[in-house]
């Protein structure tokens, strides 16, 4: 048996702070390991309300260092991934009672001028009488402020994040939890547990960073050895998706009376997703759950506003996760700040860097900004270099999407409009290689339902880290929203006793 492995940096956790930050050292040159104990973006990544903006309420709270980062990152990322974010146009009617119609202007210029905006386009007024955003809405509310902000799909972001780090160098290990980490002759000594296996396996690292999300804290105490530690303010943000509402492509922004906010968005062409909810949380992260509190808050709320209202009945699926947001302090989980905080810790001469907050938008940004911290430690490599480079996929002009999808389409017939525009928006200019030499249809094997082929599946398994059909279905494609329950088994069948070349996933 060999010495044990030997990493510059190693990474716990797999949420998009984590793959992010692998991706950027990885590209500079640093050796590096992940290890994720469930699924990549299984915890607080992939239950945002997936929305890449600015965070338009967070100027009420005088966040304008954050806003103005996460303004400014909008352009970027939808230019590094415009296959899985696109510019959105969000309706925020004039409620008489609430914010005054002069603050929210004053907002919204802030918003469109402190953020070097380019291509998204400027804020304007709506007479909600003529203009089809108010058909959906009750009569009350006669003028809008229209605004813009981007979406993402946020699971794919993290995997692509991953899918770039390893295809740089980085090790990435999903279903691998750390349990013991201690200091040894100047490095890091992990142990980490196979979550399918059992088996347990000792490397070693120059310096280890914490980024586990809403288990950082556990980590800290459990893992490193630091008892009594309180560093973030567990919040649970819960969503609820309905049938679709309104055919507007726009999404909503709906003030309520308690002074929060609920946004209403088109999802996967045939859904309107609802949320999010603010509140504590002190459970376990792994089950949280939205609470029928939660779900007769979001119905009520956007029945304020729709002129058909929502009811328990419309909804077809529900997501919660708990955000980690750093304890400042605050008197209410929506004032919490959102902004990321990092702490070194530099004992015995391994260092720790604790990574606490932050949001999907600003990922890139925190992993920079983590870089930095590391090379005080383990010296420069590379430049900055994340700006610019497009994500797996994403190698086609921000506004190319319908161009890039009638592409497929016309080298690849059989498909028709709807599945290019889908594998577009999934995987880019890589469907191609997820489709390969396919002349038809059925070379692409099983349809499990919703037009979700074998192809597709070995895909997902071989190159992006899906094991299970949760993995499949509610994270690399949201398939799961269009198949029946007997569909569902077939897949796991399928999963669990084919060869779908698992293995390949981390080397290629």
């Amino acid at each position: 048996m060999g010495a044990p492995q030997t990493y510059d940096i190693f990474i716990i956790g797999g949420g998009i702070n984590g793959c992010g930050i692998a991706r950027d050292a990885a590209g500079r040159g640093f050796s590096v390991g992940l290890a994720e104990m469930n699924d990549l973006g299984s915890g607080t990544s992939s239950g945002s309300t997936k929305l890449i903006h600015g965070g338009l309420r967070y100027l009420e709270h005088y966040e304008f260092r954050l806003v103005r980062e996460a303004l400014m990152e909008r352009e970027v990322l939808w230019r590094n991934a415009p296959h899985i974010i696109w510019p959105m146009r969000f309706v925020l009617p004039y409620a008489k009672g609430l914010r005054p119609a002069w603050l929210i202007r004053l907002g919204l210029f802030l918003y469109d001028h402190i953020g070097g905006r380019k291509l998204l386009p400027a804020t304007r007024t709506l007479d909600m009488r003529c203009d089809p955003a108010g058909k959906p809405l009750k009569p009350l509310f006669a003028k809008a402020f229209e605004y813009s902000d981007g979406w993402v799909n946020d699971a794919r972001l993290v995997v692509l994040n991953a899918r770039d780090a390893a295809d740089r160098g980085a090790d990435i290990r999903t279903r691998t939890r750390v349990i013991a980490a201690r200091r040894e002759n100047g490095l890091w000594a992990l142990l980490l547990e196979d979550q399918r296996t059992g088996k347990v396996e000792e490397v070693h690292t120059r310096l280890l960073i914490n980024a586990a999300g809403p288990w950082v804290d556990h980590v800290l105490s459990d893992v490193v050895g630091k008892p009594g530690v309180h560093n973030v303010r567990l919040v649970q943000g819960s969503h609820i998706v309905v049938r679709k509402k309104f055919a507007d492509p726009r999404a909503y922004f709906f003030q309520n009376k308690d002074g929060r906010i609920i946004f209403a968005i088109p999802y996967e062409e045939d859904f309107t997703l609802i949320g999010t909810t603010d509140r504590d949380f002190d459970g376990d992260p792994h089950d949280v759950r939205i609470s029928e509190a939660e779900t007769e808050y979001l119905c009520a709320a956007a029945s304020e506003y729709f002129a058909e209202p929502v009811r328990h009945d419309d909804i077809v699926w529900t997501y919660s996760a708990v955000r980690p947001l750093y304890d400042d302090g605050a008197s209410k989980a929506q004032e919490a700040t959102r902004d990321y905080v990092l702490k070194a810790d530099a004992d015995a001469g391994a260092p720790l860097i604790n990574a606490f907050g932050g949001k999907i938008t600003t990922y890139r940004r925190l992993s920079e900004s983590m870089l930095e911290k590391i090379e005080t430690h383990l010296g420069k490599r590379g430049k900055p270099w994340t700006a610019d480079a497009p994500l797996p996929g994403g190698d086609f002009f921000a506004t190319g999407f319908a161009a890039e999808a009638a592409k497929l389409q016309r080298d690849y017939p059989f498909l028709g409009s709807a599945l290019s525009r889908r594998l577009i928006r999934l995987y880019g200019t890589r469907a191609r290689a997820l489709l390969g030499n396919a002349a038809r249809l059925e070379d692409l094997g099983r349809d499990f339902g919703a037009e979700l082929h074998e192809a597709e599946i070995r895909y997902l398994v071989q190159h992006e880290w899906a094991e299970t059909a949760e993995d499949i279905l509610w994270r690399r494609t949201k398939r799961g929203l269009h198949m029946t329950p007997d569909q569902v088994t077939v897949l796991e069948d399928f999963l669990q006793s084919a060869d779908t070349g698992r293995h390949n996933a981390a080397a290629e």
